[in-house]
């Protein structure tokens, strides 16, 4: 009831029998969304995403959180899963936007097969942190590998979606959340053996030093 397929929906984004699960579906004609029928200002989001199987290459599966208003000005927050030939991994690709601003890409090859089985995407907003946890031309392999649309519809489902709401005082929330030792212990880990791509290491993007946040512990 939280969410509502506001793209593609009869065609190519379906909502299952029991409402639990939204399947989103690209061809050559058309792909499909949905969107939260609430609005959050700070909130822990939880998704289930099992991403499309196969020869993927082409293809982007997305979760991502926009602001309301200007889109000059708009805050955006991306969770993005590239496609890829059979046999390659899926990309992460994360991205944030501030006051219209994005440049802060980070993407990790997954150590894990997303299309076997629902695996658990969350992020956490707060006034203090952000944490993100657990197209053709440019989505798989800077483009060398294109689309095979003779292999569509690319199906991606979604499922479990929860968001929770914490307020200062509010005792025992994420308001003020950080990743614990063993999730820091986690990252590292990923960070030293998947991460294919930093911005914050990118000197020909940013010959002048890295922005501000790069340096943050």
């Amino acid at each position: 009831d939280r969410l509502e397929v506001n793209w593609g929906r009869g065609s190519h984004g379906t909502v299952s029998a029991d409402g639990q699960v939204i399947s989103l579906s690209l061809d050559r004609n058309s792909g499909s969304g949905f969107r939260s029928r609430d609005t959050y200002l700070y909130a822990r989001i939880d998704l289930q995403i099992k991403l499309a199987p196969g020869n993927s290459a082409g293809t982007v599966t997305t979760c991502y959180f926009l602001s309301e208003g200007s889109w000059a000005n708009h805050d955006e927050i991306d969770l993005e899963f590239l496609g890829n030939s059979t046999g390659e991994p899926y990309t992460l690709h994360t991205n944030v936007y501030i006051n219209g601003t994005g440049s802060k890409e980070q993407q990790f090859h997954l150590w894990f097969d997303p299309t076997a089985d629902f695996h658990t995407y969350s992020i956490v907003w707060t006034p203090l942190h952000l944490l993100l946890w657990n197209a053709e031309d440019w989505a798989t392999q800077g483009g060398r590998v294109k689309t095979d649309w003779s292999l569509a519809p690319f199906v991606a489902q979604y499922r479990n979606f929860t968001a929770t709401t914490s307020s200062p005082g509010a005792g025992g929330g994420y308001y003020d959340q950080e990743l614990d030792a063993t999730a820091q212990q986690a990252m590292k880990w990923a960070r030293d053996k998947y991460m294919v791509y930093n911005y914050c290491a990118d000197s020909a993007r940013f010959p002048y030093g890295s922005p501000p946040e790069c340096y943050m512990p």
